[in-house]
């Protein structure tokens, strides 16, 4: 069985989700602040590398461990409600690349079991 990298697409998927995605979420005036002095095509390649991995593509992922990357934004105020917000625009990114609902589904499912350590819980 293919992994959920290749049924995405690739390399290609990726990088054409990471760029929509942010576009939807440098949109958000809800998560935005959470972006401001941000290097975004630093960060977009990092969410490149980091969405790969755990969708089982090849492993160049070299950032922080979710609670180390995240802990300055949780001082920030980043919860439950703004996380809820980044997967809406995952799966709305993910929809739009017509990406099916399974798919989608198992996706979210891997972003969101990160969450804990995003919120630093």
């Amino acid at each position: 069985m293919s992994s959920v990298y290749e049924q995405l697409g690739g390399e290609a998927a990726i990088d054409a989700a990471v760029d929509i995605f942010y576009r939807k979420v440098l949109a958000d005036k809800y998560v935005l602040r959470f972006f401001e002095g941000v290097d975004m095509d630093k960060q977009a390649g990092k969410q490149k590398a980091f969405l790969t991995m755990v969708t089982g593509g090849p492993n160049s992922y070299t950032g922080k461990d979710m609670r180390e990357g995240h802990r300055h934004l949780n001082k920030m105020g980043l919860n439950d409600s703004h996380f809820d917000h980044i997967l809406c625009h995952l799966r709305s990114t993910l929809a739009e690349l017509n990406v099916s609902e399974p798919l989608i589904d198992m996706v979210i499912s891997v972003a969101d079991s990160t969450r804990d350590d995003v919120l630093d819980r």
